[in-house]
């Protein structure tokens, strides 16, 4: 035994060390974590509220599942640092239920969409992340930085002049004041200041309050308004499905970018399963559902934050902030919290990506994906539909690129007796096209041999293929040998071969 006093997990430490995920727990990183939810909430407000606008529903629906997908997703998720609330894509998503049915329906197809989410969490739906080329990725990236940026136009446009000094000054204050200290958050010092500003001075400017009405009580949970039938699941059921997909893609993508950015690993299914859980909750206290904010994420790793408990305050102080702080918080100006996602949208954006020298060594077909995924994502304002296009790009250019990667050289035997084909590269339904059209059969002596060594059969339409080359040669008398397959392509191979043509 050594004489190192082991840790004592007491009432307030033991819920602190899940939420940090085992890290220590010290002042610097409270402080840190805590500062960091604190700005993150704030940003939170506003968009909330647009998002309720975008669905179709009141201010506090919006503001309710924020607070509710933040602290169930900092107990049940598996991306530290990442913050989960209601979402612009989620919204566009429910948007026609919500108008066409109402409330109630909207809240049940948030509770089924969070139960498809965990179902596909526990099918292993993250394992397809690893499909996800790096160009769609820093597509997506791009693209979040420019959406970030757009959402902030708006605020911009036919507003008081003050506000352009004021959002200048909020920028320059953030560039700078981490020079002067690191301990208190540049973006939290810029809104307090500015607040205070407009306030003191008496400056008209739009404000947080003029988003709308913020809550003056908690949510309080219950059942869906709606009759519990076969028609309401039929109804329900397409958007809710929409939901699911388009929530564990944003999810699973931000979770990859935080990874990549803090490099660490964090458990994608787990992920998936508590994005499912956190709607879930969110739907049974009258929430609109939500999936990861990759725009509060970044203000929130940004800021330093690496643990859940910067999660979790983001949800505590957000219902803090507009029960008990509602008239304040209501007269922050929007300058200043556009400030702060101008600077996001700036730091996110991978400026090294479109950097001359760095397109003039990317090979074309690699920067055709990333501006695709670009342009699709900026097109539809949905990060999903675009990942998914970029996808399929990358997998149809990849598949043109290996489908002439495959050779085929011709080796006569001196004699004359036989003729010898040697066949190299990958034989899959692109490749194997242009296989059948290589041999010489009126040419070719009586016995041909095809040496694929160097190759390997990936699917049925490779053993089809060759199956129509021996059929041709047999027409003509002559007889196919087929040596050197390896053992998955032997095993295809015999299983298929025969068994691809009807015969008639």
């Amino acid at each position: 035994m050594s004489g190192r006093a082991l840790p004592v997990l007491t009432p307030l430490t033991a819920p602190l060390a899940r939420l940090t995920g085992g890290a220590p727990i010290t002042p610097k990183l409270l402080r840190t974590e805590v500062l960091a939810g604190l700005v993150v909430a704030l940003a939170l407000i506003p968009e909330a509220i647009s998002f309720s606008i975008i669905a179709g529903v009141d201010p506090s629906v919006g503001l309710f599942a924020s607070f509710t997908m933040a602290v169930t997703i900092a107990i049940v998720g598996g991306r530290p640092a990442m913050i989960s609330a209601a979402t612009g894509a989620i919204a566009l998503v429910v948007a026609p239920l919500a108008r066409e049915h109402g409330l109630g329906y909207l809240v049940a197809a948030v509770i089924l969409g969070g139960v498809f989410q965990v179902a596909l969490g526990a099918l292993g739906v993250a394992r397809l992340m690893r499909f996800v080329p790096r160009s769609v990725m820093v597509g997506f990236v791009n693209a979040l930085a420019i959406l970030i940026f757009m959402a902030q136009v708006p605020e911009l446009i036919d507003v008081p002049w003050p506000v352009y000094p004021l959002v200048g000054g909020a920028l320059t204050l953030m560039v700078f004041f981490p020079r002067l200290t690191k301990a208190v958050p540049a973006p939290l010092v810029s809104i307090v200041i500015l607040t205070a500003l407009t306030i003191g001075a008496g400056i008209a400017v739009p404000t947080v309050g003029d988003k709308g009405a913020l809550p003056s009580s908690l949510p309080a949970p219950g059942l869906p308004d709606v009759p519990f039938t076969l028609d309401t699941l039929k109804l329900i059921a397409p958007y809710a499905l929409a939901l699911a997909l388009v929530g564990l893609m944003e999810s699973l993508m931000t979770a990859k970018l935080v990874d990549d950015i803090t490099d660490t690993h964090s458990g994608k299914t787990r992920e998936s399963i508590g994005q499912g859980i956190a709607n879930i909750v969110t739907g049974f206290f009258g929430g609109m559902g939500g999936c990861a904010m990759i725009g509060q994420t970044m203000i929130n790793v940004k800021n330093g934050a690496r643990t859940r408990i910067s999660t979790f305050l983001a949800g505590a102080f957000l219902m803090i902030l507009c029960i008990v702080f509602g008239p304040i918080v209501s007269d922050i100006p929007m300058a200043a919290l556009v400030a702060v996602m101008v600077l996001v949208a700036f730091g996110t954006f991978d400026w090294h990506s479109v950097a001359p020298a760095t397109l003039k060594r990317m090979p074309i077909g690699e920067t055709t994906v990333m501006v695709v995924t670009v342009a699709v994502v900026v097109a539809t304002d949905n990060l999903a539909i675009g990942v998914v296009v970029g996808s399929i790009t990358a997998m149809v250019i990849f598949a043109r690129r290996v489908a002439h990667l495959v050779n085929v050289s011709a080796v006569h035997d001196p004699d004359g007796t036989q003729a010898v084909y040697c066949v190299t590269g990958e034989l899959f339904f692109a490749s194997s096209n242009d296989l059948v059209s290589q041999f010489d059969y009126p040419g070719d002596p009586d016995h041909i041999v095809i040496d694929l060594t160097a190759a390997h059969i990936w699917d049925a339409s490779s053993v089809a293929a060759l199956d129509a080359i021996t059929t041709k040669y047999a027409a003509r008398g002559k007889t196919v040998q087929i040596i050197g397959l390896n053992e998955p392509s032997a095993r295809m191979h015999d299983t298929l071969s025969g068994e691809l043509t009807s015969g008639h």
